[in-house]
């Protein structure tokens, strides 16, 4: 007989369980940039999600507490970024609380639709948000891909068990 989960000793559905679960789930890293009233905002994210390939659309989810959702709650474009494992510093810095995300050493510059776009990373996106989706604590956010660059060299940042880590071979 097959060896498989211990399905007499499941725990409830709580936030911690979703957290537990999800932390052995291999993500890959992206940092989510706007323009805001008070100027560029971004976010890490591990939440992206190819939608669609015609009209190309994509998703990803952000948290309202978030201090970026305010002006990711208002902009019409936004860009995705895709980071390589070289970026690991760079997605700590979009991940921390009250950090001044576009300070040096961040390199960056204004794209297309004014959208801050990061230079030296995989792969980068602008994209025209069509949807807010509200789900629970966080917004899922739908948007349409219009123009983007994937040629950045490198191999892609993950995050597994809390932490950055790169591709193995």
């Amino acid at each position: 007989m097959p060896v498989g989960p211990d399905l007499a000793a499941p725990r409830p559905a709580t936030d911690d369980l979703l957290r537990s679960v999800f932390r052995r789930h291999a993500a890959g890293v992206a940092v989510i940039t706007a323009r805001g009233p008070g100027g560029p905002v971004g976010f890490t994210a591990t939440s992206l999600t190819s939608v669609s390939a015609s009209p190309p659309l994509l998703s990803f989810g952000i948290g309202t507490g978030s201090s970026s959702w305010p002006a990711v709650s208002e902009a019409e474009h936004v860009g995705v970024h895709l980071l390589g494992e070289h970026q690991e510093e760079l997605a700590a810095t979009f991940a921390r609380s009250g950090a001044d995300r576009f300070a040096a050493p961040t390199a960056w510059r204004e794209g297309p639709e004014g959208v801050p776009v990061l230079e030296g990373v995989l792969a980068w996106l602008v994209c025209r948000a069509v949807a807010r989706v509200p789900a629970g604590d966080h917004r899922i956010v739908l948007a349409e891909v219009l123009l983007g660059d994937p040629a950045g060299e490198g191999r892609p940042l993950l995050y597994h068990q809390g932490r950055y880590q790169g591709l193995r071979d």
